[in-house]
């Protein structure tokens, strides 16, 4: 369920229509509901009643403060990949004990910053990480608690790009090697195992690997208890999908998802965390464009929108679905025809789809791509020297912009010249 909804024949934000959005901060912009950021989190909530359990926000599938600083009010953590992920959990004020930091490739600099401030836990990816974990927490008198990322080698049947659980991924240790990788764990200075740690992908829409995955975490559990372990946390990650393409069935509720945790992990005793992003966040934020230009082609018509893959990158990188509606919603019955939607950069993977079925959309008309909240502009670009799109949080009849878009100023400000390439009358002037 979402908070975007036709009234008068105009889309809104909850009780903000978006043309005047549009009017305020022009296009194309993203734009959030914190009330639907709001439920997303109350319905994980429900789904695990009567488990300890603490939902750590997957801050990759979106950054932005203003939406951040609304999932932090409601209590949940952050689960963060990088330092500077990190400093924006604590800025918005997510104490270290509800921070989870997990990744491939921290280095010694964050792990000293993770340290410093307390964080709940490192989600270990690999023993040459797990050494140099443990000589930095031994050279600061810190402890630093972990979990490890097994790999259990279960296929996700999702987009190749965002699957994780497989052998051949990056992430995660063999589980086959979990026992041996756990006993020099324990052996470790500045090193305490508190937990097990596994994620097998994204955009999962199907529960049986979730159920495959954590039946092999449960085994491992009684097995490292068996060898000693203290084991007392699951971080069963994220991955659950979201309905993209509304005519399609719908992907599995949070409270079935809740339900598989509970019949193969539930009866462990330990605390469950969580790790969802694009649930929480993907349906609760749209992309709003203006059309430019309706380009006859040969055999084929284009929409040509003033947004572009550098301000929505998905459908290019992952040939990704996302609705696309007007604005002013089309009379009932309105005539369909099929229409490439494209954006202005110069690219030919500058498609957002390609013979989609939509109603007449003029020049200067609104359109708006549905589920763009995750992945949307937090992997943006200034590719062919756009400038970022804005952000804009609505709460109920109030609406914010919580990143502005750059002005050409501020790119051209962000780059310099050498020295050695200004005239000589002009390196003076800018070393001055």
């Amino acid at each position: 369920m979402d908070h975007f909804l036709y009234k008068g024949g105009v889309l809104h934000v909850e009780d903000v229509p978006i043309p005047e959005i549009a009017a305020s901060v022009g296009t194309p912009f993203y734009v959030y509901s914190t009330a639907t950021l709001t439920r997303h989190v109350r319905v994980f909530d429900e789904a695990l009643e009567g488990m300890e359990h603490l939902i750590c926000f997957a801050m990759k599938a979106n950054s932005n403060l203003g939406v951040l600083a609304t999932l932090a009010r409601l209590g949940v953590g952050m689960d963060v990949v990088s330092g500077g992920e990190l400093r924006r959990a604590l800025f918005v004020g997510v104490p270290g004990e509800r921070i989870v930091f997990s990744g491939v490739g921290k280095t010694r600099e964050e792990m000293a910053l993770a340290l410093s401030a307390g964080i709940r836990q490192f989600n270990v990816e690999s023993e040459p990480e797990l050494e140099a974990l443990s000589e930095t927490a031994a050279s600061m008198g810190a402890t630093a608690p972990i979990a490890i990322r097994v790999n259990p080698d279960v296929d996700a049947k999702t987009h190749a790009k965002i699957a994780t659980g497989k052998s051949e991924n990056k992430f995660g240790i063999p589980i086959s090697r979990a026992r041996a990788v756990y006993a020099r764990a324990a052996a470790l200075p500045g090193i305490e195992v508190v937990g097990i740690d596994v994620h097998i992908g994204s955009q999962l829409t199907d529960l049986a690997p979730f159920e495959t995955a954590f039946r092999m975490v449960a085994d491992l559990t009684r097995a490292l208890r068996e060898d000693g372990h203290a084991i007392r946390r699951l971080d069963l990650g994220g991955g659950l999908g979201i309905p993209y393409e509304r005519s399609n069935r719908a992907p599995p509720l949070p409270f079935d998802y809740g339900a598989v945790i509970r019949r193969t992990v539930g009866d462990l005793g330990c605390e469950i965390e969580i790790e969802p992003g694009r649930l929480i966040c993907g349906n609760a934020g749209l992309l709003v464009s203006q059309a430019i230009y309706v380009k006859q082609g040969e055999g084929r018509n284009f929409l040509i929108l003033d947004a572009a893959m550098n301000d929505l990158v998905r459908p290019s990188m992952y040939d990704a679905w996302h609705d696309i509606e007007p604005v002013l919603e089309p009379a009932p019955g309105a005539a369909r025809a099929p229409i490439d939607v494209v954006g202005p950069v110069c690219e030919t993977g500058d498609t957002f789809a390609r013979a989609r079925e939509l109603p007449a959309i003029a020049p200067g008309d609104l359109v708006a791509f549905r589920s763009a909240g995750a992945y949307g502009a937090v992997m943006a670009s200034e590719y062919n020297s756009r400038p970022l799109a804005p952000e804009v949080l609505v709460n109920g009849d109030r609406f914010e912009v919580v990143r502005p878009r750059p002005s050409y100023e501020d790119m051209l400000g962000r780059d310099r010249i050498p020295d050695w390439i200004l005239p000589a009358e002009e390196a003076e002037d800018a070393a001055e």
